[in-house]
């Protein structure tokens, strides 16, 4: 294979890595979505919610750049030149990004807030833990982490004053 075949390999494999980075978290969020959305005109329209909520618009603008923040990190730590292995940091990825899926479920599909507090806890304690296993591979990918893990605490804040509300 010539030089240049190499390189157009090389870079249509770091674009199918890219794409499919950014793909997972979309994923996530499109499973949760499918029981947030119908909930948000009925269920959570009803609810007693603190005078910090935040208007509904804001909320899809907000996940569509963590869900891209999230994949763009993934992407650093997959095409990091780390030898180190990288199964625990993908693991703890997966494992809050499937939290993240479980507070959807739970707090708008199931309609539970407190037990939505329980998932959103464990999902903080998850990203932080991702976010010190993805340090390793990449200084970058642990600031992408950042506004995820502010909103999340935000979040969390805003799910036990609706818990208390109602």
């Amino acid at each position: 294979m010539t030089y240049a075949g190499h390189n157009i390999i090389n870079n249509m494999n770091k674009i199918l890595t890219f794409i499919i980075s950014v793909a997972i978290p979309f994923v996530a969020g499109a499973i949760g979505s499918i029981a947030t959305i119908p909930n948000i005109p009925t269920w959570y329209a009803a609810l007693e919610k603190p005078f910090f909520n935040p208007p509904n618009w804001v909320f899809g603008p907000v996940w569509t750049l963590l869900y891209i923040l999230m994949g763009v990190s993934l992407y650093l730590v997959w095409t990091a030149r780390n030898k180190q292995p990288k199964k625990r940091a993908y693991t703890l990825f997966g494992a809050q990004l499937v939290l993240n899926t479980l507070w959807s479920l739970v707090f708008f599909g199931l309609q539970w807030p407190w037990l939505a507090v329980v998932v959103i806890l464990a999902l903080w304690i998850t990203i932080v833990m991702t976010m010190q296993a993805f340090r390793r591979y990449s200084q970058t990918s642990f600031w992408l982490f950042i506004p995820y893990i502010a909103w999340v605490s935000f979040a969390a804040v805003l799910n036990i004053s609706v818990a208390l509300l109602n």
